[in-house]
């Protein structure tokens, strides 16, 4: 599944009957209906623990267990229950400071205390709401939010929020009804793009090496000589299945496993390690697991991402183990998101410091050269490129230099290194193809040109 997978609970059909063939209805829907609880539940902690909004059911996308699913926050406010009909495959997610909502049957213990963050270290922080009086910029965001298009047509494209970054500065911005500046909002993907610059401090720093193998103390076959890199490019060659739907090791992992990255050890090898890139937000994770694990664990992307670029508002979830999910679950404003953004423009450079190995993001979005699946065209190492592997351009809206983290529901940092341009873009936009977004930039490179 490519990384514009949609949650779709597609066929499912929950019928009530009297009789022992509800029961054996039940079983055998039950883990597609636990993905549907344990979304629901996360979504309705995440929202209320990191967003502080309670308005869950404008974050579920269209399915058809919408109108049976029942979900309430605790009365202390550090958990969310759901279920089905507020009886049937019961999920809860927790609340922990610092690391957001984990589903699980406990909450998760002995976490790391999170680092402080402080905003200081953000140049974007502190400055009030900036609306650009560029006419064409202007214009550029508002074809982003749809303007031009009917209510409900608007209401589906979803836009959240905009900001864009020129020469370093913040030029403009723009939030919808109920969103500001200081709204985190779930990056999805794009948390896999995040991950890519703490493996990148972690190689800085001598501590790791992308052609470390033997990653894991059970892979005494073939999946010992998958590397950090591999992962990295989701070649690994580990079975996988990105679609949301019964039994697929996404939804299992997501929403059934404590130990995320374990379960994403135990699957056999499907390819041999770097001769296919399969999409897999697994590999990411089980990443994150193996270079933290005597190095911080949850708290390492806070330590060596969040506090030297100031993103305070920046949270990453962690699964019922304490393992990050960095396949998915970054929060963060679309300040911060821009700050990611403008970080790589920077190459690695924050404030006159370099954070990351020189060059280190040439060679991070220089797309993945072997057999690619479909709809993986421009992936390279938790980036996209707007370059194949044998430099043709993927969308010719763009300069062929553009790079992005792209992530569910239509999120997007968008890098224009000729233009020194970042334009990042929230949202929810589960149904309509077009968000809009490459349109938007590229009329944005013409109006700050």
């Amino acid at each position: 599944m490519t990384r514009k997978r949609k949650f779709l609970l597609a066929g499912l059909v929950l019928v009530v009957v009297v009789g022992g063939g509800a029961v054996g209805a039940y079983w055998y829907e039950r883990p597609m209906l636990l993905t549907g609880t344990g979304y629901a539940a996360h979504n309705a902690c995440a929202l209320h623990a990191i967003a502080d909004r309670d308005d869950a059911k404008d974050d579920l996308p269209p399915n058809p267990l919408v109108p049976v699913l029942r979900t309430s926050i605790t009365d202390d406010g550090t958990a969310a229950k759901a279920s089905i009909l507020g009886v049937l495959a019961p999920q809860k997610a927790w609340a922990t400071p610092g690391y957001g909502c984990t589903v699980a049957s406990r909450r998760p213990m002995g976490l790391p205390s999170p680092t402080v963050v402080p905003a200081a270290n953000n140049p974007y922080a502190a400055l009030p709401l900036t609306i650009s009086t560029d006419a064409a910029v202007t214009k550029a965001l508002a074809d982003g939010f749809g303007d031009d298009l009917g209510a409900d047509d608007k209401a589906d494209l979803g836009t959240r929020g905009v900001v864009v970054l020129k020469d370093g500065k913040l030029v403009a911005e723009r939030y919808a009804d109920g969103f500001g500046i200081t709204t985190p909002q779930l990056g999805w993907s794009m948390t896999k793009s995040v991950t890519n610059l703490m493996v990148g401090r972690l190689v800085q720093q001598g501590k790791v090496s992308l052609d470390d193998d033997h990653l894991r103390p059970e892979w005494t076959d073939g999946r010992a000589d998958i590397t950090i890199r591999e992962l990295m490019q989701m070649t690994s060659g580990l079975s996988w299945d990105e679609t949301y739907d019964l039994g697929t090791p996404i939804t299992q992992m997501l929403y059934r496993e404590p130990d995320m990255a374990g379960y994403v050890a135990s699957r056999s090898l499907a390819q041999t390690p770097g001769s296919y890139l399969q999409y897999s937000s697994g590999s990411t994770t089980l990443l994150c697991s193996i270079v933290t694990k005597d190095d911080g664990g949850a708290d390492a992307l806070r330590r060596e991402v969040f506090a030297p670029l100031g993103l305070s508002s920046a949270v990453l979830e962690v699964d019922g183990v304490g393992t990050p999910v960095c396949g998915s679950y970054m929060w963060a404003t679309p300040r911060d998101w821009a700050s990611v953004g403008e970080l790589a423009l920077q190459d690695g450079v924050w404030n006159g410091t370099r954070l990351l190995p020189a060059a280190w993001m040439a060679q991070s979005t220089k797309a993945v050269d072997t057999k690619v699946e479909p709809g993986s065209d421009g992936y390279a190492s938790g980036w996209w490129s707007n370059t194949r592997a044998d430099g043709s351009v993927i969308d010719s809206r763009l300069p062929t230099d553009t790079f992005y983290a792209d992530g569910h529901d239509g999120q997007y940092v968008v890098v224009v290194p000729s233009q020194h341009l970042v334009v990042a873009r929230l949202g929810f936009t589960p149904t309509r193809d077009d968000d809009r977004v490459m349109t938007m930039t590229s009329e944005l490179v013409d109006a700050l040109r």
